[in-house]
């Protein structure tokens, strides 16, 4: 059609101006990549001077998912320590110990917390510190804060962001300001809850004081869980908590750098339209009769997780991913067997169109991710377990391209054949709380893959198939997955 130039026109400009603007955040700083043992660090400063702040993220995050803290900070002069946590991002060593104990994996984490604390203090310059961290890092800088302050060596400041910890107390940490999203309502609670330690008549948004304890809450309006690391107003909040900590003045402005990151990713996505065009034709996939799509649908659903979950025993060193690995591949290879569709070898043409997706959806679109958003590239212990993932990825993601006939389905059974892989993963996570509560973690990742290379995906399978879209598919999938999961080694 002759708007497809066009579209390619105005995302190739929309992702300029986008990378223009993501890299005027860089301007002025010096970013360096330094090791602390196996621990992978990134210091962010102006000049060699000033405060330091030690960041850390959330579960399945990474140093990049927090740069919009980061960046800000280190543009108002703070000098800022971030780093990837045992298992995460580049760090190559996994994770260990208990998760559901406090003396277990929490006490090495709040142990390799520390070591970053004491590495920031060897920093030559002001050796004051500051500490931010996300969701399952609040408890580990509060943690690590009070021990910190048992052992005479107190930090000024802790901001904690979408906070959920039973370490708090009246006392400790003295300067603490908590920040959630307006949608996160649990985690406003516990925040305030917190406030309330120090006065029970604490509101949000106001700060109370009890001698040198101080508490402040902050709501970032119209954000949830990750939204709340984009926010604006969060940012600011952050670093005018800071300020008032170290009676540091900061002159920089808000940066809706959150935005910046979607209209890039955005036009990498709209950017592909063009090029899944040129892709050689295959003919339309037929309709599928309505009492075999149920079928597909429900049989699956009802009997993956009753022959996988009850036997299954973790072999794989990262959280979940063997499940997953097992999972897919039944699920998807029921879902082949009833619609009679047995796996074949490809050819060049649909192999050549699933290559292609696979190259932008992992190569462009990820490399954009990794530098701007999130952790996208592995370490090499996580490539074995990428190729083990496709074991499970690939035919699942075939599965599912013929069941919504490459996208030409109707709405209500692409919803549906979703929902369906959604519905047996939580079946998973109940028949085994203990082992596979984690699983529930990764449907968001499941849904964000599914609006963004599922997009791609079905533009793919319009013009070069099923079969095409599905091996692509699978190969972004199976990557995805294999990036985003902390790795494990239970002692």
């Amino acid at each position: 059609m002759r708007f497809r130039p066009l579209v390619g026109i105005l995302a190739l400009l929309v992702s300029l101006v986008a990378v223009v603007q993501l890299e005027g955040a860089r301007a002025g700083l010096q970013i360096s990549d330094h090791s602390v043992g196996t621990t992978p660090v990134t210091l962010y400063q102006r000049a060699p001077e000033g405060p330091i702040v030690v960041v850390a993220h959330g579960f399945a995050g990474s140093r990049q998912i927090m740069q919009s803290y980061s960046l800000a900070l280190a543009q108002a002069g703070y000098r800022v320590l971030a780093f990837d946590f045992e298992g995460h991002g580049r760090n190559t060593q996994p994770m260990s110990g208990d998760v559901t104990s406090i003396d277990g994996t929490t006490a090495l984490l709040v142990a390799e917390t520390r070591r970053m604390i004491g590495y920031a203090r060897s920093l030559p310059g002001d050796t004051r510190i500051g500490l931010l961290g996300h969701s399952m890092a609040t408890d580990i800088i509060i943690r690590a804060s009070i021990d910190e302050q048992a052992a005479g060596q107190p930090v000024q400041a802790v901001v904690a962001i979408s906070m959920f910890s039973g370490a708090v107390t009246a006392d400790a940490p003295q300067r603490l300001l908590v920040i959630s999203g307006a949608w996160e309502s649990f985690l406003r609670k516990a925040g305030l809850d917190a406030a309330r330690l120090v006065d029970p008549a604490a509101v949000e948004g106001a700060m109370v004081q009890s001698g040198p304890v101080r508490r402040a809450t902050f709501v970032a309006p119209g954000v949830e869980h990750v939204g709340v690391l984009f926010s604006p107003s969060a940012v600011q909040a952050a670093q005018d908590w800071f300020d008032m900590a170290f009676d540091h003045e900061s002159r920089t402005k808000r940066s809706p750098r959150g935005w910046w990151i979607l209209a890039l990713l955005g036009g990498i996505v709209l950017g592909f339209y063009p090029i899944a065009a040129k892709l050689p034709a295959a003919a339309p996939e037929p309709a599928i009769p309505t009492g075999r799509f149920v079928l597909a649908v429900l049989i699956p659903v009802a009997i993956t997780p009753l022959l996988i979950a009850p036997f299954y025993r973790n072999f794989m060193p990262v959280l979940v991913a063997d499940y997953l690995m097992l999972h897919l591949a039944l699920f998807g290879a029921l879902q082949l067997a009833i619609l009679w569709r047995w796996p074949r070898w490809p050819g060049a043409s649909a192999a050549l169109s699933a290559l292609v997706l696979a190259v932008w959806g992992i190569a462009v679109f990820g490399l954009a991710l990794d530098r701007y958003g999130a952790n996208f590239w592995p370490t090499p212990q996580r490539l074995p377990i990428i190729a083990a993932l496709c074991l499970g990825c690939v035919p699942c993601m075939v599965a599912d391209s013929y069941l919504t006939q490459a996208g030409r389905a109707a709405l209500w059974r692409r919803v549906v054949v979703r929902l369906a892989l959604f519905a047996a993963l939580i079946i998973a996570a109940v028949l085994r709380p203990d082992d596979l509560t984690f699983v529930l973690i990764v449907l968001p990742v499941f849904v964000l893959f599914f609006l963004v290379h599922g997009l791609m995906g079905r533009w793919v399978g319009q013009r070069a198939g099923a079969l095409a879209a599905g091996l692509g598919l699978g190969l972004c999938l199976a990557w995805a997955l294999g990036v985003s999961f902390p790795l494990f080694a239970p002692e």
